[in-house]
């Protein structure tokens, strides 16, 4: 026997209900197509950002050279002192803090930046520390100079019974490195100066050391002049 078509009732809810399963599957369609555009969109605008910060700069259209990498190993130990003065500079048991200002030196060979040692213008043995991140930090040591540096960050502490002038050349005397237009303790190669973001020509040992001066030596290669912070209280 044949089968019966149902009646036309039954007909038209079976229509209605199709349309509407195919409406709902053309909405699930329609919100996987725009998920699918917007993820799309973030990400390019996200990576087309990113290139932005990285090689251009706000309301430019010429490249931003890249940041110069971490700074490596020391470019030269602390040279050995006896405690007799250095270029006239003097030494105590104790730091003298009458006069005391305190400058910034960086230093990079080829593009890559060299670290400062610790102990420049302290007589050995150290009175070894560490800073709060863990760093090495000479305290002291038999003498201590009025010209010194007591880490690697680069700062120059200039700490006095009385009021003196100091010079990036007697800074290198206290290292115990040479310091000429090509030769920056044992790098070889051009150099070119920064003083606060100013290049200066002539000869380096005469740059004055004043309060929160930052000094940018680059041999070979040149770096931009990269600013400095100094940590609050110096």
């Amino acid at each position: 026997m044949a089968n019966k078509r149902p009646p036309a009732s039954r007909r038209a809810e079976n229509a209605r209900l199709k349309a509407e399963r195919f409406r709902a599957e053309q909405r699930r369609r329609e919100r996987n197509r725009r998920v699918m555009i917007v993820s799309s969109v973030s990400t390019f605008v996200v990576g087309a950002v990113a290139l932005s910060v990285a090689f251009w700069p706000s309301g430019s259209g010429t490249a931003k050279a890249a940041s110069p990498p971490a700074a490596s190993a020391t470019l030269a130990p602390a040279g050995q002192l006896t405690g007799a003065p250095v270029d006239g500079i003097q030494s105590g048991a104790m730091e003298q803090l009458a006069f005391h200002i305190h400058a910034h030196l960086q230093i990079y060979v080829n593009g890559q930046q060299k670290q400062l040692p610790y102990g420049i213008g302290i007589e050995r043995p150290y009175q070894m520390t560490t800073d709060a991140d863990g760093n090495p930090f000479a305290e002291g040591g038999k003498a201590i100079y009025w010209l010194h540096t007591h880490d690697q960050s680069g700062i120059i502490h200039m700490e006095a019974p009385i009021q003196v002038g100091f010079t990036l050349g007697e800074f290198f005397d206290m290292w115990g490195q040479p310091l000429t237009t090509s030769e920056v303790g044992p790098a070889h190669g051009q150099l070119t100066a920064f003083v606060n973001g100013k290049t200066v020509s002539g000869d380096p040992r005469t740059i004055a050391l004043n309060a929160h001066d930052v000094i940018q030596l680059d041999v070979g290669s040149v770096v931009p002049f990269q600013s400095y912070t100094f940590p609050a209280g110096l």
